[in-house]
């Protein structure tokens, strides 16, 4: 009976240990069969048709990204097939195969490194045998004395010696320094084809149950890191009488240890990380907005430094107005840094029809979004006080349901590339404006009249007199609406008088002295425009009539 209980009792203890080991492993390699890339982030998702049998199984999924968020893995199984639990682990013994490429750089590197140490060898050796020289120069002893053939011949060997093992040295350096050469080369290949980072890889580990043998459809989904994408635009403009276009692209980047190839993929502007918490309405508070960006800034000998700049919504110039492409020294830079940008409120996912590639190597590969082509206005623009060029400007519609990001735009005009502007979706109004450039088929000119303009003395007062004529001529074959911006100059203290003679008509602004003609011209047609005043000031005492400007001058 005892031995009964005691049968009893170790066949408790025996047969879980049993259906432990029932357990079976398999390991499984997959592909990656469609991503939605993040701004900062994205979703793998791989699918497998797997073959179970009855019980239990525990499911290894191999070779997946090391940058993968644990905490995100997601599994579906049809057939019945439960899950019973899921964990992941970093396996560091994972060996990697390189790419044709990268191994004949490396195996090059091998070969440069061995040749670079049998010259270190070999120099070693000379310095070994110079200082063995250099250490038995003494001929006979102390009492001994050489005849002088005797003490010509030592010193003739000696010197020979020493020569040529300084020569062989001399050579060996030289070899030396085009190996490193040759190395420090391959080695920058190596980081450029981001060949050199560590090498890790995750293992997901799905243990998963059924009563029968089935074949199951497993998804694998989970969130990596150190990818996403940013947005690109190219605005492309024909003529003043056609609509514009816009190219929305993406530029995607992976450097999550994985390439993606020939991948189906979705591009959005969501957060991968959300809470399952429900949300909370905050108050909504307006108030001024604020433009930031980088504007540089030129110190010493061409040094160009970067710097954050904000802008307030007060008197704006005709860059903000009007995008700011050629007006003014301000331009966006866009680095590889992350910075913030401002998104819709509510997620956009654009659907990428195309597969694309994109290698693990973390530099940004163009992905085309969408192409729209917009309504826009068009007209002219000069500040021939500041600069004697007259810019075209478009004024674009119907843009704010495209779901834009704020992002940097090449801007094309008759298809030249004009250079850089950015598109600001935060701006509240319904027409995005951009700089087309300059447009030499309209002219404004500025010229002083002689004439009217003089410097008179009345008692203690000196009398300035200025009075300019601005000419406007439309040489394109169209009609077009220009509008030109010049200025009053802004008393600061009662001792200087300004006087308004002319202005033809313009719009004055009593604030800022800003005046502005606004007015169409035909083809072939001119206007011609008269801006006069006069200044009155103490006599003995100076002001700065003419505005100067600050250029940098290399003096000799």
């Amino acid at each position: 009976m005892k031995k009964l209980i005691l049968l009893s009792a170790l066949l408790i203890f025996i047969l879980p240990s049993l259906k432990a080991q029932d357990i079976k492993e398999k390991k499984i390699g997959t592909t990656i069969s469609s991503a939605v890339i993040y701004l900062t982030g994205a979703e793998i998702i791989r699918n497998k048709k797997i073959n179970i049998n009855s019980g239990k199984t525990r499911l290894i999924f191999k070779d997946l990204s090391s940058k993968l968020d644990s905490k995100s893995i997601r599994i579906t199984t049809n057939n019945d097939v439960d899950i019973l639990g899921i964990s992941s682990k970093i396996n560091y013994l994972t060996k990697k195969e390189d790419l044709p490429n990268i191994k004949k750089l490396k195996d090059s590197l091998k070969l440069i490194t061995r040749q670079i140490q049998d010259i270190a060898d070999e120099a070693d050796a000379y310095s070994v045998e110079k200082q063995m020289l250099l250490k038995n120069t003494s001929i006979g002893g102390q009492d001994n004395g050489v005849s002088i053939s005797e003490l010509k011949q030592a010193s003739d060997f000696y010197r020979n010696k020493i020569i040529e093992i300084n020569s062989k040295i001399s050579q060996l350096n030289r070899k030396k320094s085009k190996l490193n050469l040759s190395t420090q080369r391959i080695q920058n290949q190596l980081n450029e084809l981001n060949a050199n980072t560590n090498y890790s890889r995750s293992e997901i580990s799905i243990l998963v149950s059924s009563d029968v043998a089935v074949s199951t459809n497993i998804e694998l989904k989970y969130i990596v890191n150190d990818a996403g994408w940013s947005p690109s635009y190219d605005i492309k403009a024909i003529d003043t009488d056609k609509p514009v276009k816009l190219e929305y692209r993406a530029k995607v980047y992976n450097n999550t240890g994985i390439d993606w190839n020939n991948l189906k993929i979705k591009l959005s502007t969501a957060d991968p990380n959300l809470s399952v918490s429900k949300p909370i309405l905050k108050p909504w508070y307006l108030r001024y907005q604020t433009y930031s960006y980088e504007k540089q800034i030129f110190q010493g000998e061409g040094y160009m430094q970067n710097r954050i700049v904000s802008e307030t919504n007060m008197p704006r110039t005709s860059r903000d107005e009007f995008g700011g492409l050629g007006e003014g020294n301000e331009s966006v830079i866009i680095s590889g840094e992350f910075s913030e940008t401002a998104v819709p409120e509510l997620s956009a996912e654009f659907n990428i029809k195309k597969t694309y590639s994109i290698p693990s190597d973390d530099k940004p590969y163009l992905v085309d979004i969408s192409e729209h082509e917009l309504p826009a206005t068009y007209r002219h623009f000069a500040v021939t006080k500041l600069d004697k060029d007259v810019f075209l400007l478009a004024r674009i519609s119907g843009w704010q349901d495209l779901n834009l990001i704020e992002g940097p735009a090449n801007v094309y005009y008759s298809g030249t590339y004009l250079g850089q502007s950015f598109i600001y979706t935060r701006n509240v109004s319904d027409t995005l404006d951009l700089s087309l450039g300059r447009d030499g088929k309209v002219l404004v000119t500025r010229t002083k009249m002689k004439k009217f303009s003089s410097t008179q003395f009345v008692g203690n007062k000196r009398k300035e007199t200025m009075t300019y004529q601005l000419t406007a001529k439309n040489n394109r074959k169209s009609n077009i609406t220009i509008q030109i911006l010049d200025q009053l100059p802004i008393s600061q203290t009662d001792e200087i008088e300004v006087k308004v003679l002319e202005i033809s008509g313009a719009e004055q602004n009593e604030t800022t002295g800003e005046l502005k003609w606004e007015f169409n011209l035909k083809p072939g047609e001119s206007k011609k425009l008269l801006l006069s005043f006069e200044i009155k000031y103490p006599k003995n005492k100076q002001i700065e009539i003419q505005k100067k400007k600050s250029k940098q001058v290399r003096y000799f």
